[in-house]
């Protein structure tokens, strides 16, 4: 006996009832239910769809599809970080290594500068400003898709969420180590080496703070489109 189309949307229903939103893993989750239900009507015909979808269930335990969506995050945990990755060996490469080079020089210059612990302080203040204005408007755009329960794919959901905040952990925790290293030493009066080491980490968390808060949301069409064969067809539909 094989499902009816209304049985099918059913199954979507139920795996959004049971707390899973994303539309690559509710459809996972439903091929796996239609091809259990369906071998559990060959060994029981007797049953009610509602009954064989249940007894299908409880086959994923007492935390239910908890483990499948830890699964399926694991999985987009690793391919973003493969797009992050790819994007950022870009900038190492021509033309855009010209680009790295010339923020490299200019922090370098600037952390010559009496009091630059200021300026990077103001600098810092105005990226984590714009990270959590980009971060609010991608949260109210998810909150709106899911009251209208359009189809979220995960990986979109990430891009589009918190993935910036990356890049602003970073720059604290850089800015938090110079302080509790070179307490009461302006960085002006920092050896060259240190000079360099500032200004190469600097350069690589605004370069990764760049990719994640413009650059991958802009391509995100593109990357979605590459992840899942299926996402054009769905978002026509």
């Amino acid at each position: 006996m094989k499902l009816t189309t209304p049985q099918i949307e059913d199954l979507f229903k139920f795996t959004r009832k049971h707390f899973v939103y994303h539309y690559d893993v509710q459809s996972e989750l439903v091929d796996h239910l239609a091809n259990d239900i369906e071998e559990i009507w060959k060994e029981r015909p007797q049953l009610s769809f509602e009954d064989a979808r249940d007894t299908s269930f409880k086959k994923f335990g007492i935390f239910g599809f908890m483990d499948v969506i830890e699964a399926k995050q694991k999985q987009m945990n690793k391919r973003y970080r493969s797009i992050l990755w790819r994007f950022f060996r870009e900038w190492f490469t021509l033309p855009k290594v010209m680009t790295t080079l010339a923020v490299f020089l200019s922090l370098i210059m600037v952390l010559k500068i009496q009091y630059s612990e200021y300026f990077l302080l103001g600098a810092l203040f105005l990226i984590v400003t714009v990270d959590l204005i980009k971060q609010t408007k991608a949260r109210k755009i998810q909150k709106k898709k899911t009251q209208k329960q359009e189809k979220v794919f995960l990986l979109e959901a990430m891009i589009g969420n918190t993935r910036q905040g990356f890049a602003t952990y970073g720059f604290f925790q850089l800015f938090n180590f110079l302080i509790s290293v070179f307490d009461n030493v302006e960085f002006s009066n920092l050896a060259a080496h240190w000079l360099l080491l500032i200004s190469f980490s600097a350069t690589a968390l605004l370069i990764l703070f760049y990719i994640t808060a413009f650059l991958i949301p802009q391509k995100a069409e593109e990357l979605l489109a590459e992840t899942y064969p299926e996402y054009k067809l769905v978002k026509n539909m």
